[in-house]
């Protein structure tokens, strides 16, 4: 779970959370590069905010290896290609269960301790749903829509082309909401432009309250 409530000192927090695929499919398209520029770029682009002390940050790949848990912008983990080995399966809706049943906990960590905390999670894949155990996109959808409702949450999503799924249907039946789908081509241009959208939408959302909710109700590029 990361870094204690108490070593926490700014007086709100936002919490932002990746879920990059690992896959073999993203190994296979040669795209390990690009996600790993992408993931890297977030954190850039959120150090370079005013509110940067008020960040949380936390990545788990897509078949669970946690790469760092929520801690502050500093200590955040780049990935590169000694950490990131793309060649695991895609369990995607187990693991879109248990990531944001982890955003869930630690939001409620601060909120317990009076601390007003939101939260922006990101998950990113090339495939859909083929080694879930337990999980089923219904089962995700009733804790992203119990998530959004609280309006305090954004959950985004971006679907890198694999040449025949359809993202955009994969993660609606997820519950996310279609403003925060990205559903880029197969190529490293595009994977990282769709990064950097996220990236200025993580950095709207920082800006208190107001810029959340703002952010929030547009989705990505506004």
């Amino acid at each position: 779970m990361g870094v204690n409530v108490d070593d926490v000192m700014a007086s709100e927090v936002v919490l932002v959370t990746i879920m990059p695929d690992d896959s073999g499919s993203i190994g296979f398209a040669d795209n390990e590069k690009a996600v790993r520029d992408g993931h890297n770029a977030i954190l850039d682009a959120l150090q370079s905010c005013q509110q940067k002390e008020s960040i949380l940050v936390h990545n788990r790949y897509l078949n669970g290896k946690v790469l760092y848990p929520y801690c502050q912008l500093g200590q955040a983990v780049r990935m590169d290609a000694k950490n990131y080995n793309p060649e695991e399966g895609t369990p995607l809706y187990d693991q879109m269960v248990v990531l944001l049943g982890t955003v869930l906990a630690k939001a409620q960590e601060f909120s317990e301790n009076g601390v007003p905390v939101r939260t922006v999670t990101l998950v990113v894949t090339d495939g859909a749903d083929e080694h879930s155990q337990k999980a089923t996109a219904k089962t995700v959808a009733q804790l992203v829509r119990d998530m959004l409702k609280a309006e305090n949450h954004i959950i985004a999503a971006i679907g890198i082309d694999d040449g025949s799924t359809d993202f955009r249907r994969v993660f609606q039946e997820m519950g996310i909401r279609d403003q925060w789908i990205l559903t880029p081509g197969n190529s490293a241009a595009e994977i990282r432009r769709s990064f950097q959208m996220f990236s200025q939408s993580a950095v709207q959302a920082t800006g208190g309250a107001a810029g959340f909710s703002q952010t929030a109700v547009g989705g990505f590029g506004n």
